[in-house]
């Protein structure tokens, strides 16, 4: 079993190919106002019901028409994942790592100026930004998640079988759907939750961040372009409240997969609590969130730069799992006047 390497990483410097053929497709997308649908069972379904999505620097500048999903869409999405399942599974981990593989190759071809135009212009990210998480980290993400699932059946088998017996383990998807609820910033993140169980079998209802619409649509369509069964995964705009009420509501609810802040995960557990006694199984919850960063600043360092790195970061880089700190260690005499500017600077930003 051949081992992936990391994506190679793009320089976009001036004068290059990938820099020119990244300023023509963003000046593309922002020519256009995209109708972006709920996919259910593979379908575009636009419900009428809309919200725009707008360049985040660029507020007057609507990129999207987003069609929200109602309660009929989201129970649709979820019935679908069911129906779905069995057929995915038949095909096989081979068959289910040949999607995604393929994903990886159209990710790091040709769609991978529309995925970072989407997301710079989506979440306002660098070029350098977009590369590293819309483009490198997902193709990343769908060839290693391949790779270490076509190990799972030699790693997990038991160690020792007495005399006369034979031990083996059956690794099996869950029986039922995953709710995938992602967040706004990691282009990366967004389709690595609902697809990853989808590789080992599972299926998935993703509910995108109400900020990042546009960059996850054009990943659901790169999905479906890369032969994505329909149902499999079912793309759902809309409010995640409510789609967590339904989601809940259906016995075949199986498992959460989230990446957000800790106030919303621990509500989302104690739901999936409440919902346990009409559930056909008891659902795997995982998520990734909360945290805080530490800055340490020299005596002599910049001041302006300290100021304004950490907040730039928070803005456009950081994962909605780190958000809920940031620590910036400094020499006591000069931790109170620099604090207050950059209370200063958020105030303004």
């Amino acid at each position: 079993m051949s081992q992936p390497i990391n994506e190679p990483i793009l320089g976009y410097v001036p004068g290059s190919s990938e820099r020119f053929a990244l300023m023509e497709e963003m000046d593309r997308q922002m020519s256009e106002v995209v109708e972006i649908p709920c996919i259910i069972n593979g379908e575009a379904v636009y419900t009428g019901v809309t919200t725009t999505q707008v360049i985040p620097h660029d507020h007057g500048h609507v990129i999207a028409n987003v069609h929200l999903a109602g309660r009929a869409e989201m129970e649709a999405a979820c019935d679908a994942a069911v129906q779905a399942q069995q057929d995915w599974i038949d095909i096989g981990l081979e068959g289910r790592c040949a999607v995604f593989e393929r994903c990886a190759d159209l990710l790091a071809g040709d769609w991978r100026m529309r995925v970072n135009a989407a997301t710079m212009l989506n979440q306002s990210k660098t070029a350098f930004q977009a590369e590293i998480d819309a483009a490198c980290e997902l193709i990343d993400f769908w060839r290693f998640n391949c790779h270490y699932a076509r190990g799972f059946h030699d790693d997990f088998q038991p160690l020792i079988s007495p005399e006369g017996v034979q031990n083996s383990t059956e690794i099996r998807p869950l029986e039922g759907f995953v709710l995938a609820i992602t967040p706004f910033n990691f282009t990366s993140i967004a389709a690595n939750l609902p697809s990853a169980p989808a590789i080992v079998g599972c299926t998935s209802v993703w509910k995108p961040s109400r900020n990042s619409y546009h960059s996850n649509y054009v990943l659901m369509q790169l999905m479906m372009e890369a032969g994505l069964p329909a149902g499999v995964i079912n793309f759902l705009p809309g409010s995640g409240a409510e789609i967590t009420e339904i989601a809940l509501a259906n016995p075949d609810f199986a498992g959460l997969h989230f990446t957000g802040s800790t106030a919303t995960f621990q509500g989302l557990w104690q739901e999936i609590g409440l919902a346990l006694p009409n559930l056909r199984s008891y659902p795997r919850i995982v998520g990734e969130t909360g945290g805080k960063d530490f800055v340490v600043a020299h005596p002599d360092c910049d001041h302006r730069g300290l100021l304004v790195a950490p907040w730039s970061f928070i803005v456009t880089a950081r994962p909605p799992a780190s958000s809920e700190g940031l620590l910036i260690l400094l020499p006591l005499d000069r931790r109170v006047r620099l604090f207050w500017r950059a209370e200063l600077l958020r105030d303004r930003w």
